[in-house]
Parts: structure tokens; C-alpha cells; sequence
């Protein structure tokens, strides 16, 4: 019988085959905590009588949520992480460096085939690389930082296969936001979902990233995307799958979920007109250079709409560099984008952005549920980011191909 990738990644681990449904001490390549969940993680490790990380250079900590800080109590737990950090000689990414999960990424922390946890539910976002990634609470982060282990279920998988062409003017984004339109919970909960199909074959970090990411709004324990690189598992071709899903991503449109639960997409067409006072671009999910070029051909020649913020947010600073070199950020700059530092900032709400009372925002990040951007009282919209800028330049949802130059049915 075949093996899935996350069987074979964990049976390389262990050194010898594991089933759906076992559990299993596994040893990890990596640990991840952001400002949001070390403190807490660092109070457990000591309460567990932790002294000394089990590889300080496994573990990393990133000031990412609330940064710069906004406040002096969001400070002093910043203080708190360094002081920790330079007491185990963990590696600490400081105030602007980027976001969590790209930086994981970008440096290479993490790679094809590993076993890596973050105390952040978006750690999925390692399966864009075929890495098994788990977000895990603080607590059980500081049982791995003592032990440099973690206890799993082995998880059933459920298979996502994508084929075809995607038309002008489509994004990844669109794509995985129709999954989540089409996959309920029900069926994802505790399993991994693994991503493959034609359209993986060829594409971009950037394109894969939304899959593994946005697992976590499928329910799913994880996601991982097959055949990134020369290094990545591939499932074998017989290998058993709770469920099958095909998706002919040629018959996809523009996509927009309504608030409040990224589930509920629908063709961009369909929204057109609503009214946004506030538009967002940025999210361990949508900041790659891709999506701010993106964004830049959509809003090249157009300024923002009266009334409306649009802010945006590079993943990491190597990236935002990446923009001031090719114009990108100029192009939007231009437009009347407004670039906040590298970072979380408005998708958690903490700071940097918040929505007042009633506005509603369109937003390229991957939760959309009641007050995730620090204001219950708002309603935020999911889409691309190509669809985010065109709305931020009408003032209203639109279809990106319109200011595309393409034609839209």
C-alpha cells in the first residue's frame, strides 16, 4: 500500500512505517514562537524546570504581532523575549525583520521533509515547501523547547487535486478561498490535506503559500503542498486518502468571502458595489514580492478612492528592499498606498490599522471572523490581492480585471 508525503516524512523521522491513527513521539527540526505566545511559553518552560533549550539553535523567536510595540506592556514582553533569547542563545528576529513564517522560510530555518512547530496556528504555512508544520499552544511549545520532541496522531489525509488553467486576472488566493467555499470542517478536522495536481507542477512560492497557510481555516491539523523542489516527497501513486477532491481551476473567477467566516465565498461579480472604507494588504499569506506586483499592475496610472486607507505590509524587510528596487513600492506608494513596517500589524488587530465602528474592509489576509482586525464592530471581505487593490481604487468591491483590461463573464 502507498504512503502519503506526511506518512513518509514521519516514517523518515522514525525510522520505520507509521499508520493513520498512531501516535508517536516525533524529534523536530525547528520551534517557533512570536511575540503574541513566547512569554507565555518561556512562564511554562520554566515551570517545567526547563534551564537550558534542548538546541538553541532550533529555536527562534520573532517580535512580529505587536511590532513596534504599541504600548509599554506590549514592551516589556518584548524585553522579556530578548532578555530570554540572549540568555539561551536563541535566534531572535527584532521589530521589522518580517513575519514569522517567511522568515522561517526565507532563512531556511525550515526545509522540504522536516518536522517543525510553531506556537502560531498559520505554522501550517511550512507544507508550501512540503515541510509537516503544526501550530501548537505555548505549553506544548515548551515541552518541545525542553525536549526537542513533540507527541502526535498520525493524521488521515485528505487529497486536493488542481487542474487546469487558471484565466487572467485569477490568483492563487481565488483558488483556495473557492476550497474553503466547497470543503467543510467536518471533514478536515484533525487531518493533513495535501495539495497536488498540474497546477503545483510549475508554480511560484508565492502561489503555494495561500494552500498550506490557509489550511488552518479549513480545520484541517495541516497542510502540505506536493513537489516544491528537487528535495520534496511525493505521494506514491497508490497511496490511501480519507477523501479525493478535483478542482477544474480553469471555471474559476475572481473570488470574496463575506464576513465573518473566510468559508464564505463567492464570485467576486456577485459583491460588486458593496463599499469599503479601508483596504488591506498584507498577512503571512498574501506579502510575497508577487502580491505587491500584483497589486502595483492593478493600481499603476489610478490613485485610491477618496475615503479609503489602504495600507500595506511586505512580509519581511528583504522583501520590502525588493519593491524599493523594482518600483514596486513607488507604483503603489503613488497610488496612495500606505506601507506599514514588516509585521502582523492590522490582520491580528493589535495595532496599525484597526477599522472603526462599521467599516467595512477588504483584506488579502486569511481570517475574516468578528473582530479579528480589532474591531468587532467592522466587517472584513477576503480576496486577492489584485482584487483588494482594485477595490481600494473604486471605493467598492471589484473585479480586478477591469482595471486589468480583461474581460470578465
Amino acid at each position: 500500500m502507498g504512503l502519503t508525503i506526511i506518512q513518509k516524512i514521519l516514517g523518515t523521522k522514525l525510522g520505520h512505517e507509521v499508520k493513520p491513527g498512531q501516535y508517536v513521539f516525533v524529534p523536530v527540526d525547528g520551534a517557533m514562537a512570536s511575540d503574541t505566545t513566547a512569554p507565555q511559553m518561556i512562564r511554562s518552560f520554566q515551570d517545567m524546570g526547563g534551564r537550558r533549550v534542548w538546541d538553541p539553535s532550533k529555536l527562534f523567536l520573532v517580535l512580529d504581532h505587536a511590532s513596534p510595540a504599541p504600548n509599554e506592556t506590549v514592551a516589556r514582553l518584548h524585553q522579556y523575549i530578548r532578555n530570554f533569547a540572549a540568555e539561551q542563545g536563541a535566534k531572535l528576529y527584532e521589530t521589522g525583520s518580517g513575519i514569522c513564517h517567511h522568515l522561517m522560510i526565507d532563512h531556511a530555518h525550515v526545509k522540504p521533509g522536516d518536522v517543525f512547530i510553531g506556537a502560531d496556528s498559520h505554522t501550517c504555512t511550512y507544507g508550501a515547501i512540503g515541510a509537516l508544520a503544526c501550530g501548537v499552544g505555548s505549553t506544548d511549545l515548551a515541552a518541545v523547547a525542553l525536549t526537542g520532541t513533540i507527541w502526535l496522531r498520525v493524521p488521515e489525509t485528505i487529497r486536493v487535486n488542481l487542474h487546469g488553467t487558471m484565466r487572467p486576472g485569477v490568483a492563487a488566493k481565488d483558488l483556495m478561498l473557492t476550497l474553503l467555499g466547497r470543503i467543510t470542517s467536518s471533514l478536515t478536522s484533525y487531518r493533513a490535506v495535501e495539495f497536488g495536481g498540474d497546477f503545483f507542477r510549475h508554480s511560484t512560492l508565492a502561489a503555494r503559500i495561500p494552500f498550506a497557510n490557509m489550511s488552518a481555516e479549513l480545520g484541517a491539523k495541516t497542510g502540505i503542498v506536493e513537489g516544491f523542489g528537487v528535495a520534496s516527497l511525493q505521494a506514491d501513486a497508490d497511496a490511501t486518502y480519507a477523501e479525493i477532491f478535483d478542482l477544474d481551476i480553469s471555471r474559476i473567477q475572481p473570488q470574496v468571502s463575506l464576513p465573518h467566516a473566510p468559508q464564505l465565498s463567492h464570485d467576486v461579480d456577485a459583491l460588486v458595489d458593496t463599499k469599503i472604507t479601508m483596504a488591506f494588504l498584507g498577512s503571512c499569506t498574501n506579502t510575497r514580492i508577487e502580491d505587491l506586483r500584483a497589486a502595483a499592475a492593478v493600481v499603476k496610472g489610478h490613485q485610491v478612492a477618496n475615503g479609503v486607507r489602504f495600507y500595506v505590509v511586505p512580509a519581511t524587510r528583504a522583501i520590502l528592499l525588493e519593491a524599493i528596487k523594482d518600483g514596486t513600492m513607488e507604483t503603489l506608494t503613488e497610488a496612495g498606498a500606505t506601507f506599514l513596517p514588516s509585521g502582523c500589524g492590522p490582520c491580528v488587530g493589535t495595532h496599525l490599522g484597526v477599522p472603526g465602528d462599521d467599516e467595512q474592509v477588504i483584506s488579502a489576509a486569511n481570517r475574516n471572523f468578528k473582530g479579528r482586525m480589532g474591531n468587532p464592530k467592522a466587517r472584513v471581505y477576503l480576496a486577492s490581492p489584485a482584487t483588494v487593490a482594485a477595490s481600494a481604487l473604486k471605493g467598492r468591491i471589484c473585479n480586478p480585471q477591469e482595471y486589468l483590461g480583461l474581460n470578465h463573464d
